[in-house]
C-alpha cells in the first residue's frame, strides 16, 4: 500500500544520499591532498626567499615545520606522525558510517588535510615519520601554515556548524507541540 511505498521512497532516498555522500569524500581528500602537495613542492623548490603579496603582512615564505600547530611540539616528530595516522584510521572509519552530508564535508577536509600533512612526515626531510611539514603562507603575526592546514581548519569549522545544526534540529523535534499533546 502507500505507507510501504513512502518507506521504500524513503530508505532508497537515504541509500542515494549515502551513496552520494561516499562520492565526495575521495574527490574531497583527493583534490586537498594533491592541491597541498602540489603548492609545497612548487614552494620548496623555490626557496627561503619571501615573496610578497601585501608588504610583509601577508608572504609566501617557506618554514619546514617539525612540529605541530604553532610549531608546539618540536622534539615529539613521530609522536605527531602516528598520531596522525591514528587520526586517519579514526577518520575513515567515522565517514564509512556518517550519512549527514554537512558532516561529510567537515570530515573529509579534516582528512585531506591530515593526509597532506601526514605525507610530508613520512617522505619529506629528514626522513620517514620524521619528516617536517611544509608550510609557506604567512600572515602578519600569525605563524605560516598550507593548503592542509586551512582544510583541517575549515573541515573542524563546518564540523562544529554541523554539530550545532544538529543538536538545534533535535532540539526542535523534542519540542515540537505535536510531542506536548
Amino acid at each position: 500500500g502507500p505507507t510501504r511505498a513512502l518507506i521504500a521512497n524513503s530508505v532508497s532516498s537515504a541509500v542515494d544520499k549515502t551513496r552520494t555522500s561516499r562520492l565526495r569524500v575521495p574527490l574531497i581528500v583527493g583534490t586537498i591532498l594533491v592541491l597541498d602537495q602540489v603548492t609545497k613542492s612548487v614552494m620548496a623548490a623555490r626557496g627561503s626567499l619571501p615573496v610578497s603579496i601585501i608588504g610583509t603582512d601577508v608572504e609566501f615564505r617557506v618554514v619546514r615545520n617539525a612540529g605541530g600547530a604553532f610549531s608546539t611540539f618540536t622534539n615529539a616528530t613521530v609522536v605527531l606522525a602516528l598520531l596522525a595516522i591514528g587520526l586517519t584510521v579514526w577518520l575513515v572509519y567515522t565517514l564509512r558510517r556518517t550519512t549527514d552530508r554537512l558532516t561529510v564535508i567537515a570530515l573529509s577536509l579534516v582528512l585531506g588535510g591530515a593526509l597532506g600533512n601526514l605525507t610530508d612526515r613520512l617522505v619529506r626531510s629528514p626522513g620517514f615519520l620524521r619528516g617536517h611539514v611544509v608550510d609557506f603562507v604567512h600572515l602578519g603575526p600569525w605563524p605560516s601554515f598550507n593548503v592542509a592546514d586551512s582544510a583541517i581548519d575549515i573541515g573542524a569549522v563546518i564540523f562544529i556548524i554541523a554539530t550545532f545544526r544538529a543538536s538545534s534540529s533535535s532540539k526542535a523535534i523534542v519540542e515540537s507541540p505535536e510531542d506536548v499533546t
